[in-house]
């Protein structure tokens, strides 16, 4: 699947253009941590604009999050690989996860909120934020309060934090116009 495709689907199933950004954010974060590990960057982009499909649809109930999305997707013909990801990324029913893939979607889909955050007290400018910038605000559990912390951390078997940072600015700082950044 292209990622036109994947956003067209998107937009199809997500009204919210809050929600919309989230996963383009994480969708591009997704993109630049593949390249740093020689994974398919197009395929992991993919799975980041897609993780939140099923948002509308299930309204915040957890224990529906990520099977309807993985429902949504075969429905419309997407790789169950991709599928499959979607389903398992919600954390709350899902974990122990192992590939490479599902760790970077637990960190990216986390980390997306807690940079954006920091950009915004930057006033948009996304070029202004650092992984020491970030780092900081991290450990600043009333920034970005509902960052969940530890699941930006399980990156940490792939790489250290400052390197994830780096990445998932450059991942942002890429789309920054597609996410009302500067």
């Amino acid at each position: 699947m292209e990622r036109d495709e994947a956003l067209a689907l998107l937009q199809r199933y997500v009204a919210s253009p809050s929600h919309i950004v989230h996963s383009r954010a994480t969708a591009g974060i997704m993109k630049k941590v593949a390249e740093h590990l020689g994974e398919d960057a197009d395929t992991w982009e993919v799975i980041g604009l897609l993780h939140d499909i099923d948002y509308d649809l299930v309204r915040g109930d957890m224990d529906r999050h990520g099977i309807e999305g993985h429902r949504i997707l075969i429905e419309n013909g997407v790789p169950e690989e991709i599928a499959d990801i979607v389903r398992q990324h919600n954390h709350m029913l899902f974990g122990d996860y192992e590939q490479p893939v599902e760790i970077a979607l637990q960190a990216a889909d986390s980390a997306s909120g807690l940079i954006i955050a920091c950009a915004l007290v930057k006033g948009g400018a996304i070029t202004e934020v650092t992984p020491r910038t970030v780092k900081k605000k991290f450990k600043e559990k009333s920034f970005a309060a509902g960052c969940e912390r530890e699941r930006i951390r399980l990156i940490e078997p792939l790489m250290d934090l400052e390197t994830f940072f780096l990445l998932a600015i450059e991942g942002l700082t890429e789309i920054r116009d597609d996410i009302g950044l500067t």
